[in-house]
């Protein structure tokens, strides 16, 4: 469990790190930026390292037994999730409706799982998320007032949808695979 919480204490400081410009701004002064991104994402990488190995090797402490029809709930929810998630990637109009794709597929993504996870390691996991997908946004938002992204061609808006269909299908065969647990 060790190795879990530490992976998340860096993967959260490191990026909410941003939220404090003046420092941020003077690390990429003496830096450079391409070098502050470069150890942006080795120190995220190495992070997300942690928290995988951490939870594979975490001890099962159950804490409650969801019921099984919160697993049907999970599933609806992570299409609309997988589809945000494509959106934060890919410019198009839901940019423009949503102003942060991403934390919000964070925080659907870490409740749906919340809701079929009752042991211990897995509501660190997805709690832990889930708060930070809240102080991501409400940091982003006190940062920078919300410039909405010029309006894209509809096929933009069509292309992410099944892009995070096909997504969400492929996660949805292989979810054992990628992460050790069967959803079918």
């Amino acid at each position: 469990m060790t190795l879990l919480v530490l992976g998340l204490c860096i993967f959260i400081a490191i990026h909410l790190f941003p939220a404090f410009q003046t420092q941020r701004a003077t690390l990429i002064s003496n830096f450079g930026e391409l070098k502050y991104k470069g150890v942006f994402a080795l120190v995220s990488l190495a992070s997300f390292a942690l928290i995988i190995l951490g939870k594979a090797n975490a001890p099962f402490v159950e804490i409650w037994q969801p019921p099984q029809m919160l697993s049907v709930v999970t599933k609806l929810l992570m299409l609309p999730t997988i589809i945000l998630l494509v959106a934060a990637y890919i410019p198009s109009n839901f940019k423009r409706k949503i102003r942060h794709p991403m934390l919000i597929a964070v925080k659907v993504w870490a409740i749906g799982h919340l809701l079929i996870n009752g042991d211990l390691a897995s509501i660190i996991l997805f709690g832990s998320f889930l708060a930070f997908a809240v102080l991501a946004m409400v940091s982003a938002n006190k940062r920078a007032e919300w410039q909405k992204p010029d309006e894209k061609s509809i096929i933009m808006d069509i292309l992410v949808i099944l892009i995070g269909g096909a997504v969400y299908v492929g996660i949805g065969m292989h979810h054992l695979q990628l992460f050790g647990v069967p959803i079918m």
